[in-house]
């Protein structure tokens, strides 16, 4: 039961005490390293917020320039690395937009000095006032060796690690929990990590490769032709549309009366992929696309 106290405080005040975040529409701003800027909040708004942005200016006043919108300002923690900061006396602030229209300003924060370490256990005590926990005093006797006696130092801060996936910071990890982390992803995706800088690791989401599959109604025979096979065609109302990749309509076959109908690929004016809707009844049945061959 101890053991379970000590650690529910010990993450509660590692989550205040470490990463020092200041709840919207105030933020946090660090130093992380040589022009390396973190900017960091908690969102209290959840939901009923529709735009975060970031603005950074050599002024603390004016000439604000906006640097980053987050694609979610909905995620209940979050941050951002600036790394383009042209030096590290810059003023930061927020813009914050809610989704009944009003919006506000975070004051203009210049960076401070990355102060975050690790939390004792005797710390998180200390600051929960807990008496029930506190052991008794103990008396020391003075010994000869006393004077001569070292003083041992205080350990190292712990270095966390930012985890970044493109522009946005998602995660701040403990290094001695890097490898169960690292893990974790690995074992639960086919993202990969790897190394920005010495204290920073970017996510690289797996794209999967798209394997294309051509569809029965509309396709390129061997010869390049266009072939519509439609078997009822003469009872339902069918309609195709092509495009070129960029969406522009190319032509439209209105009606295919026909329950074969074969598409000369001259009608394409040129070579490469293309797009198709097809519809029945005027719904639309299917979306796909189809290459043809470059030869002419």
């Amino acid at each position: 039961m101890l053991r379970a106290v000590l650690f529910t405080l010990f993450i509660l005040f590692s989550s205040i005490l470490i990463y020092g975040q200041d709840t919207l529409p105030s933020i946090s701003v660090v130093k992380k390293a040589r022009n390396k800027i973190l900017i960091s909040w908690i969102n209290p708004y959840k939901n009923a917020v529709k735009q975060l942005s970031i603005q950074r200016s050599s002024d603390s006043k004016k000439q604000f320039k906006t640097i980053m919108t987050m694609p979610d300002p909905t995620t209940p923690q979050n941050g951002f690395l600036d790394t383009q900061a042209p030096n590290d006396s810059m003023y930061y602030r927020m813009y914050v937009q809610l989704d009944s229209g009003k919006y506000e300003f975070s004051k203009a924060k210049k960076p401070t000095a990355d102060t975050s370490r690790a939390v004792t256990v005797n710390e998180v005590m200390s600051n929960g006032n807990d008496k029930k926990y506190e052991s008794a005093p103990t008396t020391t006797r003075p010994t000869r060796e006393t004077p001569n006696a070292r003083v041992t130092p205080p350990p190292p801060p712990e270095r966390i690690i930012v985890i970044k996936r493109a522009d946005s910071v998602v995660a701040f990890i403990p290094e001695r929990q890097f490898r169960r982390y690292k893990d974790s992803l690995n074992y639960k995706t086919r993202d990969t990590i790897y190394s920005e800088t010495n204290d920073t690791l970017l996510i690289r989401p797996f794209v999967p490769k798209e394997v294309f599959k051509a569809s029965k109604y509309v396709f390129t025979e061997k010869e390049g032709r266009v072939k519509i096979s439609l078997p009822d065609a003469m009872t339902k109302k069918y309609s195709v549309k092509f495009f070129e990749e960029d969406s522009t309509l190319l032509f439209e076959i209105k009606k295919v009366s026909e329950p074969i109908l074969m598409l000369d690929k001259s009608n394409f004016v040129h070579g490469g992929w293309f797009r198709f809707e097809l519809y029945e009844d005027g719904h639309l049945k299917e979306k796909q696309k189809l290459y043809i061959p470059k030869d002419f």
